[in-house]
């Protein structure tokens, strides 16, 4: 911030009595020295920006901002008012008051400033020694990071009953419980005893500017953090008490461990103060805590180990914590984002609290949705790492697939197989008229069917570099369906956007630019690579390839299509929604994946859904005819199976195949294979990529295409009571059962999710 603020935006003497006011005056200053144009239409958007959420932070603090078209440089204004004004916040009038102005469009400057500035707001040093300067030089060299705070000698009126407690040494006094500051009491102990201790002396410095962020204190690690487009997460642990008397380090024992996650709305203010406030408590505890900051230029996961070693977990948030079930099975903690502010020692007290009592949360499910987040951990080897990104990608894509499948099949049954050549609805539209609603229903389902290249390449990138990689993974969607490169370019335009982020990351960037990494330089400069490769260099192929693979599709007959309906089965059965089921399930939804699809590519599809409804059915119906070769545990899964395998949910299986997989695997691969290849034989269709039997309306023959399905139902049934029947009974008991349970604790644990 060397140059966002100078003497002449500082205003000590503050007499305005409303927030309005108090931007009005600030903001002439800023006219004054040219960086706002326009003052009427900047605080036009200064009101805009409040209306949406107040500005107030706890601690007497009021951070108004926005992006403005009136805006000529990134800017900040500082204002200190002797009485105090009201901007919202909990416990009270503001008496600092810091303007931030930001060009349109500028997210880059407006993000770095807030989030730099949230970290300094928690260093009671630092808010101290505004409120006792003397003149704007001093604070405006303050708030630069040119200057070091340090303890005032007097406090000045305003906030003298919230800052008594601190002495010029920087140790805290009783009166800091009473202070009546609500946000900055716990923080104000917590760096008065590390100031007291003489250990990390830079503590102060945390935050103050971009240039001391090597600094070796904890707190100093996050303010970095705040402001790097390559890891804006992660802080280092913080460290047990330093004046510790009585810690758990001085006693030899390991001390307690936490970890916490903070989110806010903005990711910016409250999602980097909540962390430095619970480090603060963490240390005054004695306690190791490391905060994971999911702000707004994306966040660096938590190390899995530290998770693991972790006594308990604090969710300090105002948005959804992002794969929060790395975090399942510990005593976890779960509140907004300013309880972690204004009461950080509470929390860590709470926490501590339900580990000795034993509180867990829910254990993480075995299985269920796929948040892109998982995607490429460190820790494992390329291939799963990339099966990974894809998987996301194809998660994230299938609901659009689903919409449109869904939508453009009803169109087509309410409509006719014309429907497709309907005019647009906009043009042509009749109430009463069934054909109008089918073309109504045609038309949205193919909109929702345009997004689904760009949505697997921007979730693809998404799974390797996070939020940066959006923009070029979407972008390199785009041009995959504009050059008619299909779903396969969409994978490489993914693949290669994520590359080209993650690259980019790992360059060492200078301080003053990493602000605007993730808004606008990785965004521009991956964006003009992946469209460049797409466009002149691998484009033109992958569509060769693309138009290649559907022409072998299109020319499928007789033999060669029944081969592939058995080896797509065989494929759907081989893993029961694994890796294997779902390259299979996602080569059909790409087929369909366009609002006139191949009549190959119908078959296609209902040859997969077929097969992938016949693992659980065949168990549902083998333990019904011999519940005897099943356990009790089997046998009520079995009732649930009915119901998953008819609505096309292969994981119903997932229990019996765990229970023995070299009977049932085998026994399903059989029946699938022979489902798929009836059916293409049949040559049953399906526009709908999901649905099971609640889409047989929407399935061309019908009737064939179920005793497709039950004849691999009844093949792999027989299978499985043949080969089960040959092996050694052991009388069953209800004794047994339990134990059986436990030898095999994955069955009935998997939930069941869409093949």
């Amino acid at each position: 911030m060397s140059h966002m603020i100078t003497a002449d935006l500082v205003d000590l003497d503050l007499s305005a009595s409303t927030k309005e006011a108090a931007a009005r005056a600030l903001a002439e200053r800023m006219v004054a020295q040219g960086r706002v144009t326009d003052l009427e239409g900047f605080l036009g958007d200064v009101a805009a920006r409040e209306a949406q959420m107040p500005t107030g932070l706890d601690g007497g603090i009021g951070i108004p901002h926005c992006r403005s078209t009136h805006v000529t440089e990134p800017t900040l204004a500082f204002g200190r008012s002797a009485a105090g004004i009201d901007f919202g916040a909990p416990d009270g009038p503001a008496d600092l008051i810091f303007l931030i102005a930001a060009p349109a469009g500028a997210d880059d400057a407006h993000l770095t400033i807030l989030s730099s500035l949230a970290r300094q707001l928690m260093n009671t040093d630092f808010t101290s020694a505004l409120r006792a300067a003397t003149d704007g030089d001093t604070a405006a060299a303050l708030i630069r990071g040119d200057e070091t705070p340090s303890a005032p000698q007097a406090p000045s009126a305003a906030r003298e009953g919230a800052d008594a407690d601190v002495s010029a040494s920087g140790s805290t006094t009783a009166g800091s419980e009473d202070s009546g500051t609500g946000a900055n009491a716990t923080a104000s102990a917590a760096q008065g005893a590390v100031s007291a201790a003489g250990a990390a002396g830079a503590a102060s410095q945390a935050g103050a500017s971009e240039d001391t962020a090597a600094a070796p204190v904890a707190a100093s690690a996050c303010a970095a953090a705040a402001t790097t487009a390559q890891a804006p997460g992660a802080s280092a642990p913080a460290q047990a008490n330093p004046a510790g008397a009585g810690s758990a380090s001085d006693s030899g024992e390991r001390p307690f461990r936490i970890v916490a996650v903070t989110s806010c709305p903005t990711g910016i203010a409250h999602t980097y103060m909540a962390a430095e406030s619970l480090e603060n408590a963490g240390r005054e505890a004695g306690v190791e805590l490391i905060v994971e900051t999911q702000g707004s230029a994306g966040f660096t996961r938590l190390d899995p180990a530290v998770i693991a070693a972790a006594d308990g977990v604090i969710f300090a948030h105002d948005v959804p914590v992002r794969d929060k079930d790395r975090f399942a099975g510990k005593p976890t903690l779960d509140v907004g984002v300013k309880a972690g502010i204004n009461r950080p020692a509470e929390l860590i007290t709470e926490v501590r609290e339900k580990a000795a009592r034993g509180e867990t949360s829910a254990p993480a499910p075995a299985s269920g949705n796929t948040p892109v987040e998982r995607a490429g951990d460190s820790t494992e080897g390329y291939g799963t790492r990339l099966r990974k990104w894809l998987m996301s990608g194809v998660s994230y894509m299938v609901p659009f697939v689903a919409a449109g499948g869904l939508l453009i099949a009803l169109g087509f049954a309410i409509g006719g197989y014309k429907i497709n050549k309907a005019p647009s609805v906009m043009d042509h539209f009749v109430w009463t008229q069934a054909d109008s609603w089918g073309a109504l229903l045609f038309q949205i389902g193919a909109v929702a069917f345009g997004f689904l290249v760009p949505v697997l390449a921007g979730y693809v990138a998404y799974g390797m570099a996070d939020r940066p990689g959006l923009v070029p993974g979407f972008v390199g969607g785009a041009i995959s369906l504009t050059i008619n490169a299909g779903f396969l370019g969409g994978l490489v335009a993914g693949l290669i956007a994520g590359g080209v982020v993650m690259a980019i990351q790992k360059i060492n960037i200078p301080a003053a630019l990493r602000g605007i990494m993730p808004v606008v330089v990785i965004p521009l400069i991956s964006s003009a690579i992946v469209g460049f490769l797409m466009f002149v260099v691998i484009g033109k192929p992958i569509a060769t390839a693309q138009k290649g693979l559907t022409s072998w599709l299109n020319g499928l007959t007789g033999t060669n299509a029944i081969l592939l309906g058995a080896l797509l089965g065989l494929m759907m059965c081989f893993d029961l929604g694994g890796p294997v089921n779902k390259v299979a399930y996602t080569f059909a939804t790409a087929g369909i994946a366009v609002s006139n699809p191949s009549d190959s590519a119908m078959k296609i599809m209902a040859a997969v859904m077929a097969a992938g409804m016949v693992p659980p059915l065949a168990m549902a119906l083998a333990t019904t005819v011999r519940g005897k070769l099943f356990t009790h545990t089997e046998r009520e899964n079995g009732k649930a199976a009915w119901v998953l395998g008819a609505s096309f949910i292969s994981e119903g299986a997932i229990p019996f195949a765990a229970a023995d997989p070299l009977r049932v695997i085998p026994s399903a691969m059989v029946g699938g294979a022979l489902t798929g290849a009836l059916s293409m034989a049949f040559g049953a269709t399906l526009r709908a990529p999901h649905g099971g039997i609640f889409v047989v309306p929407l399935i061309g023959n019908p009737l064939l295409y179920l005793i497709a399905i039950a004849a691999g139902v009844c093949a792999t049934t027989a299978l499985v009571v043949l080969l089960k029947g040959m092996r050694k009974q052991t009388p069953e008991s209800p004794a047994t059962d339990p134990a059986t349970n436990a030898a095999n604790p994955t069955k009935g644990s998997k939930q069941p999710v869409a093949a």
